[in-house]
């Protein structure tokens, strides 16, 4: 290879992580611009992709963000399948904004029919960003570590007062107990985190008409 094809390859090699930042900044600036103009108060709903459309998990999301649609709220989901694609097909039926910031994976399915206003990401910081900002609560669906990790950074922001602390509803008491008990008899009970925290950053709920009722009070 002649030296100065040689230099030019070190030389692309070596700024790649800078050029990154502009990519970076790039899906900011679209989320920005295709996000600010929504004038309804949103709600971000998490949970499993997995989940099928015959499921009960799916049926109950789908009932829920339709409830909060009614009553004035956009929705925000991650844009995929599962329980994203029922919070997207609620907000439809509803008749609100039916948003999805969808993220590119290499074994993740593409973006559902139901997404209305779609941002795409490759970085997950930066679309956590937008879940964040852009919500006045957030409802956790049971799903798995990806769930988890939206909950946890959720919880850690409003815990150490870096967003105006908003509801985390945790749907279905059945699923979200044990996680709970485990924080209370773990964390809380060797002093990591309090009693107080675990009851001021999230809550446990049941039915579609008890989450609207909730958010109604903090957020409308």
């Amino acid at each position: 290879m002649p030296e100065f094809q040689r230099s030019i390859i070190d030389e692309l090699n070596t700024t790649t992580e800078s050029w990154r930042t502009f990519r970076i900044l790039g899906e900011l600036v679209n989320a920005f611009d295709t996000l600010n103009d929504i004038k309804e108060n949103c709600i971000s709903i998490f949970g499993s992709a997995r989940v099928k459309p015959d499921e009960q998990e799916y049926k109950d999301t789908v009932a829920l963000a339709k409830a909060l649609a009614e009553a004035g709220f956009g929705i925000i989901s991650g844009g995929g399948p599962g329980i994203m694609e029922a919070a997207n097909k609620g907000a439809v039926e509803g008749g609100g904004p039916s948003i999805g910031l969808h993220i590119h994976l290499p074994h993740e399915q593409g973006c559902n029919e139901y997404v209305r206003i779609r941002c795409n990401f490759r970085y997950f910081f930066t679309r956590k960003l937008m879940f964040v900002k852009y919500a006045k609560a957030y409802v956790v669906m049971p799903g798995g570590m990806g769930t988890i990790d939206e909950l946890c950074e959720a919880f850690v922001l409003a815990q150490t007062q870096r967003i105006k602390p908003f509801p985390i509803i945790l749907y279905d008491s059945t699923y979200w107990k044990g996680f709970v008990d485990w924080l209370r008899a773990q964390m809380a009970g060797r002093g990591f985190i309090t009693e107080a925290e675990i009851d001021k950053y999230s809550v446990m709920l049941d039915t579609p008409a008890e989450v609207v009722s909730y958010i109604s009070k903090y957020v409308l």
